[in-house]
């Protein structure tokens, strides 16, 4: 490859580096959990947001909604001005400052009242949203000019493994930063900040050395009326011509299911983790790690599958996997307990009262039924006094005398959690909860875990952490496939002269495509369970795996070079 094309491809796939700090440790890892203390600390369980009580999962979740809300319906208009005009490259620095400030601003919430920085933090969180979803319509608009046809599965592929690179050793020097000061507050800004000066100080070798494409077309006057007037009328256009870009569109709706399924897998796996399984957020956190550094080199093996395969086969084989992925996760289930200290409480009689510990610190969550559970035994488990957010305190033992324990013991029935007394007059009693992880029995498919865990997992000795983790590193085989081999094919059947305009669309399906399986997730969740609720994921992905196959890929390209030509030719006659 020569070093004209290398250092602009080089320069576009350091942006996916830089961004990727704000997606890994400031989303995924470090601000919920610092969000959330702060949200407790000025309101307590609830706070009012646009007039509405909301707990601070759901307050985080509609920063998130809006921020991608927003641009989903504004970019396929804004692609179309940016088709007409030469903005691409002033967009995507305009939408990197704004989202890249707005992390490193998030760093600075201490410096108000306790009770607005909860509020800071969620404002600067929905702008830095902004930011990311709609410099990336921006960015990937850019796909189709940094290569030919043959090109686009590489350099897609080679993004996306950046991305995963550059936000795993990140992630990496962050935990190290919060661990050795025990998540001092000052280390939890730092990382944030830092997060955003990163995404910047990458963005800058883009802006540096990727050039802001030729139009053909370009419109030199356009004010703000004119250009919005013409975005929506382009848009309404090219909807009702939709015909013309027949393949083009089936893709679409293919990539809507599928797309669907995959990020509710991912946005929803730390839940179900946590909830169903009994993960720890240590192990949650490992596991992320590890899936950003085994998605790195995948994404250029499934670079090379494509090669030899084609993208679209290549596309397809990652999708059937993970429908397999998915029916792994619904065989997973823990051992049976057996080990004192394989409970979430251990009770041990000292020759005068019961010393209670408790095996993992973030054993209890924040539900409602979570905090009456704190609020009902909080005068004999070892929470921290002096705590608004009333949680355990490392270090310290709860104490409870005969009668209180085996209070505890009956109460804890129909809970989640699992209690072992050693000594005493309560010696060798255990309670597991019937909401416990290792019960299974009750629900629609649990005849799977409960079959694997008899034939599998308890022979060969495998926790379900061990499982989880297997389940993590084929999640990131397939994200460094997917991700990028999904935005490659649409690449390839994009006209040059409107990538920013079907970008638009991509990424309105992929942002509304948000909603709905997290939506189908909640209601089968409720009606049923979260093993029948994980297996609605999978006929999504399904369904946009059925959908691929009349995908014709050679179609698609030859429209869009067709559009290209007409495009141009239109340009030359004017001239």
């Amino acid at each position: 490859m020569s070093e004209t094309k290398r250092k602009p491809i080089f320069g576009y796939c350091m942006y996916d580096w830089g961004k990727s700090a704000f997606e890994t440790s400031v989303t995924t890892a470090i601000l919920p959990a610092w969000f959330a203390a702060l949200f407790l600390e000025a309101n307590g369980l609830t706070g009012t947001i646009i007039g509405m009580e909301m707990t601070s999962d759901a307050a985080w979740s509609l920063a998130v909604t809006l921020g991608t809300l927003m641009v989903a319906i504004v970019s396929p208009s804004i692609g179309v001005i940016a088709d007409r005009k030469r903005i691409k490259m002033q967009a995507l620095k305009w939408m990197t400052w704004l989202g890249a400030g707005s992390v490193f601003l998030m760093g600075l919430a201490p410096i108000f009242d306790i009770s607005f920085q909860w509020m800071w933090i969620f404002i600067m969180f929905l702008l830095a949203n902004i930011g990311l979803n709609a410099a990336g319509v921006f960015y990937n608009a850019l796909l189709p000019y940094q290569g030919e046809d043959h090109e686009m599965d590489a350099i897609s592929n080679k993004a996306y493994a950046y991305g995963y690179l550059g936000g795993g050793l990140l992630l990496v020097a962050h935990l190290a930063l919060l661990f050795s000061t025990d998540f001092a507050l000052w280390a939890t800004q730092v990382a944030i900040a830092s997060s955003g000066i990163w995404w910047f100080g990458f963005a800058w070798y883009t802006f540096a050395h990727v050039a802001e494409p030729e139009i053909e077309n370009e419109i030199e006057d356009l004010s703000l009326k004119e250009a919005t007037k013409l975005g929506v009328s382009e848009v309404v256009t090219t909807l009702s011509e939709w015909r013309n870009f027949r393949t083009l569109f089936i893709y679409m709706f293919a990539y809507f299911l599928f797309i669907d399924g995959i990020n509710s897998v991912t946005s929803l796996a730390g839940a179900f983790g946590i909830a169903v399984l009994g993960l720890t957020m240590g192990e949650l956190i490992l596991t992320i790690l590890i899936i950003q550094f085994v998605a790195f080199p995948s994404a250029f093996f499934f670079t090379w599958l494509a090669g030899r395969w084609s993208t679209k086969r290549a596309l397809t084989f990652s999708l059937v996997m993970w429908c397999v992925m998915i029916v792994g996760a619904m065989s997973f289930a823990p051992l049976a307990l057996e080990g004192h200290d394989e409970f979430d409480y251990q009770a041990e009689w000292d020759g005068e009262s019961y010393v209670i510990t408790v095996r993992a610190l973030d054993l209890v969550g924040m539900g409602d039924e979570d905090q009456d559970f704190k609020d009902d035994w909080s005068h004999i488990l070892p929470f921290c006094v002096d705590c608004d957010d009333n949680h355990f305190e490392d270090g310290t033992n709860g104490t409870a005398d005969s009668e209180n324990m085996s209070a505890f013991l009956a109460a804890n029935e129909d809970t989640r959690f699992s209690i072992s007394v050693i000594g005493g007059s309560l010696a060798n009693s255990t309670m597991v909860g019937t909401h416990h992880p290792t019960n299974l029995g009750d629900g629609k498919l649990d005849f799977i875990p409960m079959t694997i865990r008899d034939y599998v997992w308890e022979p060969l000795g495998m926790a379900v952490f061990w499982q989880w983790l297997m389940l993590g590193c084929l999640a990131g085989v397939l994200m460094g496939g997917s991700q990028g081999l999904a935005r490659s094919l649409f690449g390839q059947m994009v006209p040059e002269t409107r990538s920013t305009e079907f970008f638009g669309f991509f990424g309105f399906f992929g942002k509304v495509a948000a909603f709905m399986g997290p939506m189908a997730y909640t209601t089968l969740s409720v009606m049923y369970d979260s093993r029948v609720a994980i297996a609605s994921l999978a006929i999504l992905i399904i369904s946009g795996t059925v959908m691929m196959t009349w995908v014709d890929v050679e179609d698609g390209i030859a429209v869009a070079n067709a559009e290209d030509e007409r495009n141009r030719g239109a340009k030359a006659a004017e001239e």
